[in-house]
C-alpha cells in the first residue's frame, strides 16, 4: 500500500492507494505547528476507522507548497509507517518528473502544479491547460510536446470571497453556489453572482488569452476543491478531474521506484 500525501496552504489530503486501487482520501486543515504526532493520532484512527492497517503501507510520496510542514510530514512516515518520504521537488532525489520544464526558473514552481501537468499529460498526451481550484486559482500550461511552458496564477475563490467580506462592514459571508439569476436582488444574490459568475469570467477570459498567445488548439482541465461546481458552468472546461494530484503522486512514486 502507499500513503500519498498533498499538502496544500489550506488542506493537507492524505490518500491511501492498494496497488491501482485508491481505498480512500481524508483532509485535515493546514496547520505549519502541527507536529507529526498530532498528524499520526489523526491518520492512523482514521485509517483504522476506514478497515486499513498502517503496517500494510510500504511507501509514501508527498508534494508541499508549506515548506514549515515538511519535516514532521517526514515524521510522520518514518515513526508511524516505517518508511522513507519521496518528496517531489527535493534537488536531492533528482526524481524523474515525466515531462520536461520549461520555464526561467523550474525551482519557483509550485511541485502540486508539475504534479497535475504530469498526470494531465499522461492522461491526454495534448497541449492542456489544467486549472486547479486550490488556496489560488492556478493555470498550468503543458504543450504538445509535454513540456510545462508556465501559467497564470489568480487569487482562489474562497480567498477573493473571504477578503470582500473582510474589507466591506456590511457584506456578509456567503456560501459559493450558482445564483438563481445573474442580477441580484439582495446582498446576498449580488455576492453569490459576483463570486461565481466573475470567476466563470476569468476562467473562459484567461483560457482564451492562453489559447490565443499558444497559437493552437489546447484541452482544459479542471481539478481542485471547487472545479465540478464550475465545470457545470462554462463549456470551457472539457474534463473534470477531481483526483489528479493524487493520482500523479502515485504515478510519480511508481515512475521513480523501478
Amino acid at each position: 500500500m502507499l500513503l500519498v500525501i498533498d499538502a496544500g496552504n489550506t488542506n493537507v489530503v492524505f490518500a491511501i492507494f492498494n496497488g491501482k486501487k485508491l481505498l480512500g482520501q481524508w483532509r485535515i486543515s493546514t496547520d505549519a505547528r502541527r507536529t507529526a504526532d498530532e498528524y499520526g493520532v489523526w491518520l492512523t484512527q482514521v485509517l483504522e476507522h476506514a478497515n486499513i492497517r498502517p503496517q500494510k503501507i510500504t511507501g509514501a510520496v508527498l508534494a508541499s507548497v508549506v515548506p514549515q510542514a515538511l519535516f514532521d510530514l517526514r515524521q510522520l512516515t518514518k515513526r508511524y509507517f516505517h518508511t522513507e518520504l519521496m518528496v517531489i521537488g527535493d534537488p536531492r532525489l533528482k526524481l524523474k518528473l515525466g515531462i520536461g520544464v520549461k520555464i526561467d526558473n523550474p525551482a519557483e514552481v509550485g511541485a502540486d502544479r508539475l504534479v497535475n501537468a504530469f498526470a494531465a499529460w499522461k492522461r491526454y498526451k495534448k497541449a492542456l491547460i489544467v486549472v486547479d481550484f486550490g488556496t489560488g486559482t492556478t493555470f498550468d500550461v503543458v504543450s504538445a510536446k509535454g513540456d510545462y511552458i508556465g501559467g497564470v496564477i489568480a487569487p482562489g475563490i474562497n480567498l477573493s470571497l473571504d477578503a470582500l467580506h473582510k474589507a466591506a462592514a456590511k457584506l456578509p459571508n456567503v456560501a459559493i453556489q450558482p445564483p438563481a439569476k445573474v442580477i441580484g436582488t439582495n446582498t446576498i444574490g449580488a455576492m453569490q453572482s459576483g463570486i461565481y459568475y466573475g470567476y466563470v469570467g476569468l476562467i473562459e477570459g484567461i483560457c482564451a488569452r492562453i489559447k490565443k498567445e499558444y497559437g493552437a488548439k489546447m484541452t482544459v482541465i479542471a481539478t481542485g476543491g471547487l472545479a465540478s461546481l464550475y465545470a457545470k458552468a462554462s463549456p470551457v472546461i472539457e474534463h473534470l478531474e477531481p483526483d489528479l494530484t493524487i493520482l500523479g503522486l502515485k504515478e510519480l512514486y511508481e515512475m521513480n521506484s523501478r
